[in-house]
């Protein structure tokens, strides 16, 4: 990191506005699954009004005494009117049970979904929960010659999640939206090293998952004036914020167009040890491919790595996987793709499995599972072939592409149930 530019004293981004955050440049692991290479910062913001300092955020706990610190240097704590959660994960919300007990006077507001969290949050103390308000799109709290307006964005990329709109100096506190995890001391975009790596990165293992929700966020953001986004991780972002509106913007709409227009997408991902698996495969396919308004598309793993399919499948309709028993297991390539399906909204999805075996087949049954519990529908057993497939069994998995393929275009045939048998 390159030398230091922010002193243990608040660093003032607007006129009455601070960064009063934290540093940690040597963190490189967030949350287990996220790399971070440049470390991360924890921000929170101080705004003074002519009634009142609001506190937008607060730290992780281990930072709390550099919080303070900065919070001090810029305000009494007998002056916090309002804290702001914009987001309740410990990394926002750690020294809060602090602030609250320096800061006693102070309401705390929060979107509606965060109400049972926040209970849960201060459970610990056993002290009695603050006075809080839940509030939506469009409250507002007056500071005094100050306005701060909420954004409600669920989901992005917690159901509690919210924005925070500083109105006279259109500067947005955004929580988790556009931020990244990117440690620099310089504090601000024009100012920091080139960050953008963790900003995709950011997006694509944060923000992702949760497309439709980022759309609607951008929607509700991009009307507004944008003079800074002070996101809660990473830069923030006083040259050209709307550029970075318009990034998450393009991150969240499919990148090519979908040439299947109105037709239902399958895509049949297979790997196979000695080819049985992969005739099963091409059975599938064509079963799938006769029944019209269905696209089919066949894909062997062992010829691409899981990536380069995330885009593939966040546009599909259906996936079928097909993998041999190694090991009482399914391979590795398979649970690779399964794996990406982390960062992508696939619920609702249809989801089927298939494969050979020689000796226990486990491999069909573990796929299923791990389909459900992605929360795809798997309305349709999954076929275990032994060995090599017979023309028979050839014709059961031509059956069982039909079968999804009337469940994508909803021509499944309704099953009769003989009451009287039942009696």
């Amino acid at each position: 990191m390159p030398a230091a530019a922010v002193t243990d004293r608040a660093v003032e981004i607007a006129p009455g506005v601070h960064w009063v955050g934290a540093l940690d440049p040597h963190l490189r692991s967030f949350d287990i699954i996220l790399k971070t290479a440049n470390g991360t910062s924890y921000n929170a913001y101080v705004v003074r009004g002519d009634n009142g300092v609001a506190v937008i955020d607060t730290v992780k706990e281990g930072f709390a005494d550099e919080f303070f610190h900065r919070l001090e240097s810029v305000a009494r704590y007998d002056e916090i009117s309002t804290i702001v959660l914009d987001h309740l994960e410990p990394d926002h919300s750690g020294a809060l049970p602090e602030l609250l007990r320096r800061a006693p006077q102070a309401r705390v507001y929060l979107s509606s979904r965060a109400q049972m969290m926040l209970k849960a949050l201060l459970k610990p103390s056993g002290e009695k929960p603050p006075q809080y308000i839940p509030v939506t799109t469009g409250d507002e709290v007056d500071l005094g010659g100050r306005t701060l307006r909420f954004l409600h964005t669920p989901y992005l990329h917690w159901p509690d999640t919210q924005c925070t709109y500083l109105v006279e100096d259109g500067l947005l506190f955004s929580g988790d939206v556009f931020g990244c995890h990117f440690c620099d001391a310089r504090l601000f975009n024009d100012a920091v090293g080139d960050f953008r790596f963790s900003f995709e990165y950011y997006y694509a293992h944060i923000m992702r998952p949760f497309r439709e929700h980022v759309l609607d966020a951008v929607a509700l953001i991009e009307p507004l004036e944008l003079r800074t986004i002070a996101p809660a991780h990473g830069p923030i972002l006083r040259h050209q914020p709307r550029d970075y509106l318009h990034r998450y913007r393009e991150l969240a709409t499919p990148r090519l167009h979908n040439e299947a227009r109105s037709e239902k997408t399958l895509l049949v991902f297979y790997i196979s040890a000695y080819g049985n698996t992969r005739h099963m495969a091409e059975a599938l396919a064509a079963g799938a491919e006769a029944i019209g308004g269905v696209r089919v598309s066949l894909y062997d793993l062992e010829g691409g790595e899981a990536g380069v399919f995330t885009d593939l499948i966040e546009e599909a309709d259906g996936l079928a996987f097909g993998s041999p028993t190694i090991n009482a297991d399914a391979v590795k390539p398979v649970w690779d793709v399964l794996s990406s399906l982390t960062t992508v909204n696939v619920k609702g999805k249809l989801g089927a499995a298939f494969g050979s075996y020689g000796w226990s087949g486990e491999a069909v049954r573990l796929i299923e599972d791990r389909l459900r519990g992605l929360k795809l529908r798997v309305p349709v057993e999954g076929l275990r072939i032994k060995l090599v497939p017979a023309a028979d069994e050839l014709a059961q998995c031509r059956a069982l592409g039909e079968q999804l393929a009337r469940h994508l275009t909803g021509r499944i045939e309704p099953r009769e149930i003989d009451l009287a048998a039942l009696a």
